[in-house]
């Protein structure tokens, strides 16, 4: 007989995976929306909305990621210091090339991810590094060729 009931997978049951991703040429946005999907764990068959049941993704040359048009220099990330009137604005370009570059990537995944306890637990699922190093080896983390999924993942 064939069951018709929903899987749920319980927190001790979930098994996470460690996947490595080169950001060199990458499109922020394509790369940011895989990345969240990994985090969340949408890509599994056993996915189960309630439980943290994606993988840990670790994201290498972050300050070499690519945004497609005028996005560069159009693109005005708002943030506000607490203080009246003191609403300022960086370009993504001057966050790019600033002291803090994986925090550009950082900053557009979490938005993709969904607000609340689960999504601050998915987050620290996230491991984002500006350079080409990273000190999760020793997880033996997998490859995944993002460019090679979709031509339009990459530019130049």
């Amino acid at each position: 007989m064939l069951s018709t009931q929903t899987r749920s997978v319980k927190p001790a049951e979930v098994q996470k995976n460690w996947w490595v991703i080169d950001a060199e040429g990458l499109v922020l946005g394509r790369l940011a929306s895989l990345v969240a999907n990994r985090l969340r764990g949408k890509h599994k068959a056993s996915f189960t909305p309630h439980v943290d049941c994606g993988d840990h993704v670790v994201i290498v040359n972050a300050d070499k990621v690519r945004l497609t048009g005028n996005k560069m220099t159009s693109n005005v990330f708002y943030y506000h210091t607490g203080y009246p009137g003191g609403i300022k604005g960086q370009t993504a370009k001057f966050r790019l090339e600033g002291r803090f570059p994986a925090r550009v990537v950082e900053k557009a995944v979490e938005r993709m991810i969904t607000r609340g306890p689960l999504g601050r637990k998915q987050m620290k699922n996230l491991h984002v590094y500006a350079g080409g190093e990273h000190p999760h080896a020793g997880q033996n983390p997998q490859a995944l060729d993002v460019a090679a999924m979709n031509r339009k993942n990459k530019v130049g």
